[in-house]
């Protein structure tokens, strides 16, 4: 897609101030177009203010979605080195637990075919989990380190990545429509303020994906997930010095199951407090707090690490992890509707997959060469009714 030089019409407008959107409006701008980035509310108000900030590679098995991974991680260790500390981007390592012989030997098999795909991953044997953790529960049957997962403060990532790409960012504006020309092809959106007008939109709405896309009269099925997260009272440094979590929390980032699933995933922040999810459930946008929910959570954070049993949660918080069916994004321009682009779908893996997905979606608006294969992400992959990847 050629640039315009027009100063009033952009080159693409972006709908979605999160972590992806952002991404895309960064290196969008890097590439030299010039975007537009509306949403309905402040920057990063939806799934990316209520999420953890996780960067992973550990709970992704070798195929597309790892590829897009590592990807990612080696573009957030470029931009920790370009964008300010506020981002608190944290090379602190994940180290996934295995309770039993049979999980450790299921781990053993994952590890195997991640590090055949450039994953470091290092087995940790159970007299070794105290030199890493030394607040771990006994008798636990041993480990894998991950020295590539890292984290960022998510709402900070997306704000500084919006600064750094110098884009129209206009908040508070409503997509009510998207607008196209005799023959089908995009030419901008209609706004709550007016329309703004571009020859390509990219759908970035995260959970809300499918509505946008329904605006451009096109079909990409992404439901809303649940989760909730603790946080504790700050507690003395290095406390918990790992992203920590156990091995069927890969099981429950896998599953398609709508009930509600939940597996101790803990960490610490900068600031002290202590991270406690995670747990997955398909209930619509569905608010209510669900005490449930919390208590699983509370439950399975003490039975990994006891030294929490006596400390109090000052808070918790909810989003909605926008799912696909395939576990895949949706990536790139869709066929259906020339000048629509689609970045939305990543589920509870958009900040760590957000860079990637910006370059890619770059990539495609300047009809340069993809950093990877861009197959697996296609949109128009789902049958139009059963929401199944074709």
């Amino acid at each position: 897609m050629p640039t315009r030089h027009v100063s009033d019409v952009p080159d693409a407008v972006i709908v979605g101030a999160g972590v992806v959107g952002a991404a895309c409006a960064y290196y969008a701008s890097r590439a030299g177009l010039t975007v537009t980035v509306v949403d309905r509310g402040p920057v990063a108000a939806g799934t990316t203010g209520a999420g953890e900030g996780n960067l992973l590679v550990s709970d992704k098995e070798a195929g597309p979605e790892l590829d897009l991974a590592l990807l990612s991680t080696r573009l957030w260790r470029e931009l920790a080195g370009t964008l300010p500390p506020e981002t608190e981007y944290e090379r602190k390592g994940g180290l996934v637990v295995a309770t039993d012989g049979a999980a450790l030997t299921a781990l053993r098999a994952f590890a195997e075919g991640q590090t055949k795909a450039g994953v470091e991953a290092y087995e940790i044997p159970a007299d070794g989990l105290g030199d890493l953790e030394p607040h771990l529960a006994p008798g636990l049957a041993g480990a894998f380190h991950y020295p590539e997962d890292a984290q960022v403060q998510p709402a900070m990532a997306a704000a500084q990545l919006l600064r750094a790409a110098r884009a129209d960012v206009r908040l508070g504006q409503e997509v009510t429509a998207v607008l196209t020309d005799r023959g089908g092809a995009v030419r901008g959106v209609r706004t709550s303020h007016g329309d703004l007008h571009a020859p390509a939109v990219v759908n970035a709405t995260g959970t809300w994906g499918k509505a946008l896309a329904r605006l451009a009269g096109v079909h990409l099925p992404v439901l809303p997930r649940r989760g909730f997260v603790l946080v504790t009272e700050p507690l003395p440094p290095r406390l918990v010095r790992h992203k920590v979590y156990a091995a069927d929390y890969i099981a429950g980032v896998a599953s398609g199951s709508a009930g509600l699933r939940s597996s101790a995933v803990v960490e610490g922040t900068p600031a002290g407090t202590v991270l406690i999810g995670a747990t997955r459930e398909r209930v619509g946008f569905d608010r209510t707090l669900s005490t449930e929910a919390l208590r699983r959570l509370a439950a399975r954070a003490v039975d990994l690490f006891p030294v929490l049993a006596g400390v109090r949660a000052i808070r918790a918080y909810h989003g909605f992890r926008p799912y696909l069916p395939d576990h895949l994004p949706a990536i790139g321009p869709d066929p259906r509707v020339p000048g629509l682009y689609h970045a939305c779908g990543h589920e509870g893996a958009g900040i760590g997959l957000a860079p990637a997905t910006g370059l890619l979606v770059a990539a495609a608006l300047c009809d340069a060469p993809p950093p990877l294969d861009p197959e697996p992400f296609r949109p128009d992959r789902f049958d139009d009714t059963e929401g199944v990847a074709s």
